[in-house]
């Protein structure tokens, strides 16, 4: 399960974020992952008090928010939301597209308390 070494990682810049800004405890993570990303959310759900136990972050509730796969197509330009397993144009239909979205694992904030 690669997700318990994706957490660890994690708590690493959560640390980091934490210690840069004086904060005592991590309250809430907010994480975005894509459907493409290799990463189950699930899993990630599972692994995340095994990772956490101990640190700064150990009471803190994980959000995890689901990403669309966004594709751009090489021929037309159009960009559009797709199905994972259907990396296709919807405006020309092409299979000519590049991924811009859906494959990131992102945190997006922190809620931290601060020491006084």
């Amino acid at each position: 399960m690669h997700e318990l070494s994706v957490c660890l990682s994690l708590l690493q810049q959560l640390e980091k974020i934490a210690a840069q800004r004086n904060a005592s405890v991590v309250e809430r993570v907010y994480v975005k992952i894509g459907p493409l990303s290799g990463i189950e959310p699930e899993l990630l759900r599972r692994a995340y008090p095994l990772a956490v136990a101990g640190s700064i972050a150990e009471d803190a509730e994980l959000i995890i928010d689901t990403a669309n796969v966004v594709v751009t197509c090489t021929q037309c330009n159009a960009e559009s939301t797709v199905e994972p397993n259907r990396l296709l144009c919807s405006d020309c239909g092409d299979f000519r597209t590049r991924v811009i979205s859906g494959d990131e694992m992102i945190l997006q904030r922190l809620e931290l308390t601060t020491a006084h």
